[in-house]
């Protein structure tokens, strides 16, 4: 019996690229402009402020400040690109916990 290699074709590429253009979106609660921070709490600097309607992408998720909002008192901040995090207690992700990977 004779081995046959597989050629480049037949190798699937990684999903890892396809995964961050297809990420899951959260809505960002109705009614409310979020600040977007440089870490995880109120005592960080706002690089930016989120429009009505957004709907961001969680990369990671990382313990913080607790903050109380429309969705609930919370701990959690999620964190859209590098270096800028929302508080979870403004998004909705349908959960009270992590929803994506601890940031490292």
């Amino acid at each position: 019996m004779a081995l046959v290699e597989p050629t480049a074709a037949a190798i699937p590429e990684p999903a890892v690229e396809t995964m961050a253009a297809t990420a899951t979106r959260y809505p960002v609660a109705p009614g409310y402009r979020v600040n977007v921070r440089s870490g995880p709490g109120t005592n960080y600097q706002i690089v930016r402020v989120l429009a009505y309607g957004a709907s961001v992408p969680i990369n990671c998720q990382k313990p913080g400040e607790w903050i109380s909002g429309p969705y609930g008192t919370s701990n959690l901040w999620d964190c859209i690109a590098n270096g800028q995090f929302v508080s979870d207690s403004y998004v909705h992700t349908g959960s009270d916990g992590y929803v994506a990977p601890h940031c490292s």
